[in-house]
């Protein structure tokens, strides 16, 4: 891989000159070939230089999966502006903190029901009224005329301007801090990242990566990404539903289905149309979770080699894969081996000496693909290494012998809620700003469709009376559905060691349904 490759623009460039009549990108019934992608995306970089975007500049994207998010992402890439990607589910107050945390120059937005971006930018904007607002949805289409104002040659000279490790990405990454810590990605470790991902599962031209997730996670971006290097077609999906989803893999002889998480890929061998479609193109799955479900995974779909994986949004994506001829057990009890020019190791967390195979402790990343940092926060960038320049995960794991990594669990204060990392700090400070609420305390529990979700302990202020589906209320229509407690205690008192409260108490004492108070689903 040459240099100039290290760059999203040129990457666009070069796939159209390799495979210009190829299927590049597909959304419903939309597709287009590499060479015509390139020039939509091109006509949206000379529309951003119009409007007055250069390099260097942060913008917004507050867009649903679709053809408007992924030319503007890889057309500001083009010019050198970083594209701050921006979770759709994000209510007013959590949407407000990121445009304010990122100091955005614009934000791109569209209304596409039932996504109300742009009312919700509109709230959120309600003390920042100058943030200038591209609609991506109705709008689209005149914003993309402007283009055709500023000629070609001038786009080429800023194109050439940008750099490899300038940042093409900032994502929203929660922390063990209150507020989530915004994730710079450069060119240069995407790409890498992306790079890792087609050599392990051998991606070639003719293939059809069909992945249902989040144009705002990196579960998407870098597969579009590893498409892109070996000229493939990526195939998004606006709205995931089981039965459409089967019948677009069947339409579309999709080569790669990647819908990762449990609750998607049981949703669909759980569908009643699964066993009558012809999902006989498909040759690679990718699930995450424990060994007993991946088994089941796997044996539902025998005809594909299923793989599983580990990585985070710091370590630009995924680090580590199963290789696709591993044998059956090996891809159903670990995440694989990390990929090329990415090294992990295991180390005690408290003394942070470095453990030896089958050695349970915290999972450590160094190489290429690693973040450049979090925006405007070095405190948390340096917390985040080691001092010889390993990444802290946080996650809990252990190293095989052989290299393949087993992820056991979260040594961070995380939850994941249907797929979503969230800090409980993070909810807990949304809570203690109820007037109300003396203190929150936050943990995740169980839950049969989303696998954990928030359960929250309160102590209200003296005289207060608040009830549990009042908590979830004054919660619902400010911060994402998916932070939103499933249960709530109401507690007069706390499980103490000598200072701090003993959350491992809490997890051990709550029963679902049981107890003080229960709040229904948002």
């Amino acid at each position: 891989m040459t240099e100039t490759r290290l760059t999203v623009g040129a990457l666009l460039v070069q796939a159209a000159q390799a495979w210009p009549d190829r299927p590049a990108l597909r959304f419903g019934d939309r597709e287009a070939s590499h060479a015509a992608l390139l020039e939509e995306v091109r006509l949206c970089a000379r529309a951003l230089i119009a409007a007055g975007i250069g390099p260097g500049d942060r913008v917004g994207l507050f867009l649903p999966n679709g053809w408007a998010c992924v030319v503007v992402m890889h057309a500001l890439g083009m010019i050198g502006a970083t594209a701050v990607t921006l979770n759709a589910r994000l209510r007013v107050d959590d949407l407000r903190f990121a445009i304010r945390k990122a100091r955005l120059r614009a934000l791109f937005s569209a209304d596409a029901p039932p996504f109300d971006g742009l009312s919700r930018v509109a709230s959120a904007l309600s003390d920042l009224p100058d943030l200038p607002v591209v609609d991506a949805g109705e709008g689209f289409a005149a914003f993309l005329g402007t283009g055709a104002e500023i000629p070609q040659a001038q786009l080429d000279q800023v194109a050439a301007t940008v750099n490899p490790e300038d940042d093409w990405l900032i994502m929203f990454s929660s922390g063990t801090t209150a507020d989530p810590k915004a994730c710079r990605l450069s060119h240069r470790a995407v790409i890498l990242s992306a790079a890792g991902m087609a050599a392990r599962f051998g991606i070639g031209p003719d293939d059809r990566f069909w992945d249902p997730l989040p144009l705002f996670h990196m579960s998407t971006i870098l597969p579009m990404t590893a498409c892109r290097l070996q000229g493939a077609c990526f195939i998004g999906v606006a709205h995931f539903d089981a039965g459409p989803a089967l019948a677009e893999i069947e339409a579309t002889r999709a080569t790669i289905a990647y819908p990762a998480f449990p609750t998607l890929m049981a949703d669909l061998i759980a569908h009643p149309d699964y066993a009558q479609r012809d999902l006989s193109a498909v040759r690679l799955t990718l699930a995450v979770g424990p060994p007993d479900l991946l088994r089941r995974f796997q044996a539902a779909w025998p005809q594909a080699r299923q793989v599983s994986c580990y990585g985070l949004t710091e370590a630009g994506g995924l680090s580590c894969y199963n290789r696709p001829d591993d044998e059956p057990e090996r891809r159903m009890t670990s995440a694989g081996r990390p990929i090329d020019g990415m090294s992990v190791r295991v180390a005690d967390p408290d003394s942070g000496r470095i453990l030896g195979p089958g050695q349970p402790g915290e999972i450590q990343l160094k190489g290429e693909t690693l973040f450049s940092g979090y925006f405007d926060d070095p405190v948390q960038t340096a917390a985040a290494m080691t001092p010889d320049g390993w990444l802290r995960t946080g996650d809990l794991g252990r190293l095989s012998v052989s290299g393949d990594v087993t992820y056991v669990g979260r040594l961070k204060d995380m939850l994941r809620v249907g797929g979503e990392n969230v800090a409980a700090a993070e909810i807990e400070g949304f809570l203690a700003t109820h007037p109300a609420i003396k203190l929150a305390q936050v943990i995740g529990v169980p839950d049969p469709v989303l696998e954990e979700v928030p359960a929250a302990f309160v102590e209200l202020e003296p005289g207060a009376a608040l009830t549990a589906q009042d908590i979830v209320e004054y919660c619902r229509d400010r911060i994402a559905r998916f932070k939103v407690p499933r249960h709530v205690r109401i507690v007069t008192a706390w499980p103490m060691s000598a200072t701090k409260i003993q959350k491992f108490r809490l997890k051990q004492d709550f029963v679902a349904g049981s107890g003080a108070d229960s709040a229904p689903a948002p």
